[in-house]
């Protein structure tokens, strides 16, 4: 379970050579270059490079999914990459001469791409170890006030607009390097930043049992982000998080 700290670090150079033979490789690329449209569309081809066509997600195993994700989730990303906050050489070196507001042009553009989510990968684990996952997950740990992940997240786990991601599609290995990035400080967010809180409760067999079970669910019939919070439920652990500046959320289309 060490190695969940050090994943994202391991991967940078490697992914990025990936990512770049992928993109020579292509047959967009093997053939005539396509007229420029300067379109949003055709600009933001230079993300899919990595996160697979319209943003669907790489099968590597480490690149998530960006299509249909909350516009305010994906641009505070963007900013957090720009400005320091997250950690991952490729991202900063690209979006650090974009400005915020094209920053939310790109995050719009992907949150309203609706396209289909492949299946659950299997995976292999034992029963005990997707137990605990689920319970942390769908319940919490009060004892050691951990909150469930639903309770912020979505009944549904995908996710509450705008500010929120789902945790539904996103592969074993890229949600024990997020939340391990938080446990190790290489990952942060606007302050009040709840979810170090949150995983500087949990054991590394937490995260891995976390992210076994919730990599191994299928997704519900509508994959939309929820509009509002569930209601809260006895005994649930209040948390109050920092989030994407109101006033640039307001340069959305």
């Amino acid at each position: 379970m060490a190695t969940i700290f050090s994943f994202a670090r391991r991967s940078a150079v490697p992914g990025l050579l990936a990512c770049l033979m992928a993109w020579a490789a292509s047959p967009a690329v093997a053939a005539s270059p396509a007229p420029f449209e300067n379109t949003i569309a055709q600009r933001a081809m230079a993300c899919t490079a990595c996160h697979g066509p319209q943003g669907r997600a790489a099968p590597d195993g480490y690149y998530p999914r960006l299509a249909g994700k909350p516009a305010g989730y994906l641009y505070n990303q963007l900013l957090n990459f720009r400005d320091g906050r997250r950690h991952y050489g490729l991202m900063t070196q690209l979006l650090e001469p974009l400005s915020d507001a094209y920053l939310m042009e790109i995050a719009t553009y992907f949150s309203q791409l609706d396209v289909p989510y492949p299946a659950p990968a299997p995976g292999k684990t034992s029963a005990e170890v997707l137990r605990q996952g689920q319970r942390l997950v769908l319940e919490g740990d009060a004892a050691r006030r951990v909150p469930a992940c639903v309770q912020c997240h979505g009944q549904a786990m995908t996710g509450v607009a705008p500010n929120i991601p789902g945790l539904l599609g996103l592969p074993r290995d890229y949600l024990n390097a997020q939340l391990g990035a938080w446990k190790a400080g290489q990952r942060r967010a606007h302050a009040p930043d709840c979810m170090k809180e949150v995983v500087d409760r949990l054991s590394l067999d937490d995260i891995n049992a976390v992210s076994h079970w919730l990599s191994a669910q299928a997704l519900p019939a509508s994959t939309h982000p929820a509009t509002s919070l569930p209601a809260p439920v006895p005994g649930s652990i209040a948390m109050t998080c920092g989030s994407a500046p109101a006033a640039a959320l307001k340069t959305q289309p």
